[in-house]
C-alpha cells in the first residue's frame, strides 16, 4: 500500500519521571512523512528534537497518543513487533559509533546480519557497493583509526542504508564535520534516499544543509510546528 505514510504520529505527549518529578517533554505531536521525503526538524537543544527522534526510531516506548511506522503502531507492541520495524530503519548518529575492532566493510556488515532474507554471500557485494556509493570504495579494508572525521561518518552512512531501509533517521550528522564534508554528507544521504525512495528525518541545527529538505519543521519547547 504505497499511499501510506513512512510515519504517522497523532497526539503524541510525552512525560519524564513519575510522581511529583514527571514532567511533560512532548505536547500533541502530530506529524506525517511519507516515503520519498525528506524532513528536515530544526531547534534549540532540550526542545524534545532527539526524543521525538528516539520514539519513531522505537528506542522509547509511546505512552500516549499514536505513533505509526509503516502502518504498524509502536504504542503496546511486542518486541518481534518492534524489531521489525527497527530493522525498516537507518539510524545516522551526531558520533559516527562505528567499532574500532572492524574494517569498514565490516562495520557495514554488521548491519546485514540484522536481515535473516539477505544472503550471507550477497555481504561482500552489497556492502562494497555502498562504501563505494559514499566514496568510501577503496577504503573496504581500512579500520576506524586510518578514517578521517567525515570518512568515518561516510561508513556510518553507508551502514545505515546497506540494507535499503524504508526510513532513516539522521540526528545531528554534520555536526562534527567542516561544511565542506558535512555538505558532502547531506548531498549522498539525499541522492541514496531519492534512489531508494526511503523517507529521511533529519535533526540539525547546521543552517547550510536545509536546502535538501522537502519540508522543514520546528520543534521548540516540546511543541512541533511547520518551520
Amino acid at each position: 500500500m504505497p499511499d501510506l505514510p513512512v510515519i504517522s504520529i497523532n497526539n503524541l505527549d510525552h512525560y519524564f519521571g513519575r510522581g511529583q518529578l514527571c514532567k511533560q517533554v512532548l505536547f500533541q505531536i502530530n506529524l506525517e512523512i511519507n516515503a520519498g521525503e525528506i524532513i528536515i526538524m530544526t531547534g534549540p537543544s532540550g526542545g524534545g528534537k532527539t526524543t521525538l527522534l528516539t520514539l519513531i526510531g522505537g528506542l522509547r516506548s509511546v505512552q500516549e497518543g499514536s505513533l505509526k511506522i509503516l502502518n504498524q503502531e509502536l504504542r503496546g507492541c511486542q518486541k518481534s513487533q518492534l524489531t521489525k520495524v527497527r530493522n525498516q530503519i537507518g539510524f545516522i548518529f551526531q558520533h559516527h559509533n562505528l567499532l574500532k575492532c572492524l574494517t569498514a566493510y565490516g562495520n557495514v556488515r554488521m548491519s546485514l546480519k540484522l536481515h535473516p532474507e539477505i544472503p550471507q554471500r550477497e555481504y561482500r557485494q552489497r556492502a562494497a557497493a555502498i562504501l563505494d556509493a559514499v566514496g568510501l570504495g577503496d577504503r573496504l579494508d581500512y579500520y576506524p583509526d586510518k578514517l578521517s572525521g567525515g570518512q568515518k561518518q561516510r561508513v556510518a552512512i553507508a551502514r545505515a542504508l546497506v540494507a535499503q531501509p524504508k526510513l532513516v533517521l539522521a540526528d545531528e550528522p554534520t555536526s562534527s564535520l567542516d561544511s565542506k564534508t558535512g555538505r558532502d554528507v547531506v548531498d549522498i544521504i539525499q541522492r541514496l534516499a531519492q534512489e531508494e525512495g526511503c523517507a529521511v528525518l533529519l535533526v540539525t541545527h547546521d543552517s547550510r544543509i536545509l536546502d535538501i529538505a522537502d519540508r522543514i519543521i520546528h520543534m521548540e519547547d516540546g511543541r512541533l510546528q511547520d518551520g
